[in-house]
C-alpha cells in the first residue's frame, strides 16, 4: 500500500460499531516508556497483537487502543516516535522499497535507469528495477538508518513483490528473493525487526529472513492461511482489508483470521483514520 502521507493519525479506539478492544486487554502491549529502550535483539511483535496503521491526516489522535502503530517513516518525527513510546506503544516505520515516489525528499537520488512503469494505483509512483542492487542498496540503507535514528522499533518495507507486477523490467522470482532477503538483513543490521509485506508466493522462502508480516486483502484473495508459518511461531500477522462491507468483515473475515491467529483491520484504501476492528469475542 503506497500513500503520499501528510502526517499520521490513528483512530483505533472503541468507536461505536467498530469492535475495538479496550486498552486493558491489548495483546502485545508493551510496558511504559522505560521498558522500550532498544535491546540487542530486535523487538518482534507477538501473534494477535493489536495494530493501527495510518499514513494520512493532519493531527495525531492519541486515544488509541492498539499496541502497535504503523506510520510513515518520512513524515513521522523522532519526537512523535518518542511520544508514542512514552505511551507504551511500539512504532513501525513504513518505507517503500520497491517503487519510487516522486514526493520523497530523496527522490532525486534514484537514476532514471531504475525507474519503471507507473504503479497504476498511485500518482507519482513508479516501479523500481530491484535487480540493480548496487544502485538501490545505499538509498535504502539510508532510509533504514533514518528509521533507526528516529527510534522506530521495526520497518514495514512495501512493494517487495515487483516480479509479480508489470514493472517494465523482466524481474524474476530469484532476483526478488535476493533483494527481499537483503532488505530484511539490512533492516536487522540497524537493530530493527522486519515485516514481510505481502508476496505470499514466496512466504516459504522468506519466512527465515523476516520476523512478522503485514498483508493486504489476504482474506479477499484467499491466501491468509499461508502466513500461519508466522503465527504458528507466535509472530504477528496483520491483514488489512479494503472495500468490504462491514458485515462481511465482521461475520466472515474476523472469524477466519482469528482462526489463523491473525489480526485483521478494515480500512479505506487511502489509509485515513477510519477503521473497523474485529470484536474481542472471537
Amino acid at each position: 500500500m503506497r500513500i503520499s502521507a501528510c502526517l499520521l493519525v490513528f483512530l483505533l479506539s472503541a468507536t461505536a460499531g467498530c469492535g475495538g478492544r479496550s486498552s486493558a486487554a491489548l495483546p502485545g502491549m508493551p510496558e511504559p516508556a522505560t521498558a522500550l529502550a532498544r535491546s540487542a535483539a530486535p523487538w518482534i511483535p507477538a501473534a494477535q497483537s493489536t495494530f493501527a496503521i495510518q499514513y494520512g491526516g493532519k493531527t495525531l489522535d492519541t486515544n488509541v487502543n492498539a499496541a502497535i502503530y504503523d506510520v510513515d517513516g518520512f513524515d513521522t518525527t523522532a519526537a512523535t516516535v518518542a511520544r508514542l513510546h512514552g505511551m507504551g506503544r511500539r512504532v513501525v516505520c513504513y518505507i517503500d522499497v520497491g517503487t519510487w515516489e516522486n514526493w520523497r525528499p530523496d527522490a532525486d537520488r534514484f537514476p532514471k535507469s531504475v525507474l519503471g512503469k507507473p504503479d497504476g494505483h498511485w500518482k507519482g509512483e513508479r516501479w523500481l528495477d530491484i535487480s540493480r542492487l548496487s544502485v538501490l542498496q545505499p538509498i535504502m540503507s539510508a532510509r533504514f538508518k533514518m528509521c533507526a535514528r528516529k527510534g522506530f522499533d521495526a520497518v514495514d518495507p512495501d512493494n517487495i513483490d515487483g516480479y509479480e507486477n508489470r514493472t517494465g523490467f523482466k524481474l524474476t522470482a530469484a532476483q526478488q528473493l535476493t533483494y527481499d532477503r537483503w532488505v530484511a538483513k539490512r533492516i536487522h543490521s540497524f537493530g530493527l525487526s522486519a515485516a514481510q509485506k505481502n508476496d505470499n508466493d514466496q512466504v516459504a522462502d522468506l519466512r527465515s529472513s523476516f520476523d512478522w508480516a503485514v498483508l493486504e486483502e489476504c482474506y479477499k484473495q484467499g491466501w491468509c492461511k499461508q502466513f500461519t508459518r508466522y503465527t504458528d511461531d507466535d509472530r504477528l500477522v496483520v491483514d488489512i482489508e479494503y472495500g468490504l462491507k462491514k458485515s462481511e468483515f465482521l461475520d466472515k473475515t474476523c472469524p477466519q483470521t482469528e482462526g489463523y491467529k491473525e489480526t485483521a483491520l478494515l480500512k479505506h484504501l487511502n489509509l485515513d483514520a477510519w477503521v473497523v476492528t474485529c470484536p474481542a469475542s472471537y
